[in-house]
């Protein structure tokens, strides 16, 4: 049984024009409590709402300052809990050990991706347009969402910024309603050649609105600032700024 609850939390101002709302969101799945955070600019209307799955680091500081770039982009964003409140990954290793509890299960990680869009529904301040839904991820995160396409979910898009996209059953992209854009770092090597070209050939088997943009010279986490590992999860500021441009330009054409 789910049960969802919003806990308000305190008015974040970003500019002068900008009324960022920070709010807590909280559900639970049997005897497990999940908290996400809900941002959004409570001084414009009709926002699309964005589900965010932050990377394998689960909901921290970083991935909160960058749902709230988002949300300064005229959306209403949370970063969501997929791992459930007791689980806070310190450090790689424990950020390893959440997440390949989840990989390993594909159909855990859709229940609980697919919980945490419904908590963030059932959680939308009145500015927000609740018929504008869409899910976006980050690293681990970027295959959760591909996972709740992959479910069967309704959404108004799905967007993997340097996510994973292997997936151990490719038919059920059958199931994919949504468009897709996969932004990817060309010389990622956690996410090598062969690995996009079996997630195109699942992408066109199953006839989905798709797009994949390869930006040269990137690698892994690409938009994470605290990625430093030279050649292998990197932060490229130029990439990520055209990655986030990408996301908006996508959303302006699927929802309009």
């Amino acid at each position: 049984m789910k049960t969802f609850t919003l806990l308000a939390g305190l008015a974040l101002s970003f500019n002068i024009h900008a009324a960022m709302v920070s709010q807590t969101v909280t559900h639970t799945i049997g005897d497990k409590s999940f908290e996400s955070t809900l941002v959004f600019d409570d001084t414009k209307q009709g926002l699309p709402a964005v589900l965010m799955v932050p990377n394998w680091m689960g909901p921290t500081e970083g991935s909160l300052t960058k749902a709230k770039k988002i949300a300064e982009m005229g959306y209403a964003v949370m970063m969501a809990d997929v791992y459930g409140s007791d689980v806070r990954p310190t450090n790689g290793e424990e950020a390893k050990v959440a997440a390949t509890a989840l990989r390993s299960d594909r159909q855990l990680l859709r229940e609980r991706t697919k919980a945490a869009l419904e908590a963030m529904k059932s959680s939308l301040p009145k500015s927000a347009d609740a018929s504008k839904v869409a899910a976006i991820g980050f690293c681990f995160g970027g295959g959760a969402v591909l996972e709740l396409a992959r479910a069967g979910e309704e959404l108004g898009g799905v967007v993997s910024f340097h996510g994973n996209l292997d997936t151990p059953n490719t038919e059920d992209a059958k199931n994919i309603q949504a468009p897709i854009l996969v932004l990817h770092g060309a010389v990622d090597p956690f996410v090598p050649a062969e690995q996009v070209s079996n997630f195109e050939k699942e992408m066109n088997a199953a006839n989905v609105d798709w797009q994949l943009v390869a930006y040269g010279g990137a690698v892994h986490s690409f938009t994470n600032p605290a990625a430093k590992r030279a050649g292998q999860a990197e932060y490229h500021p130029k990439v990520a700024a055209r990655s986030f441009v990408a996301m908006d330009s996508f959303f302006s054409e699927t929802f309009n």
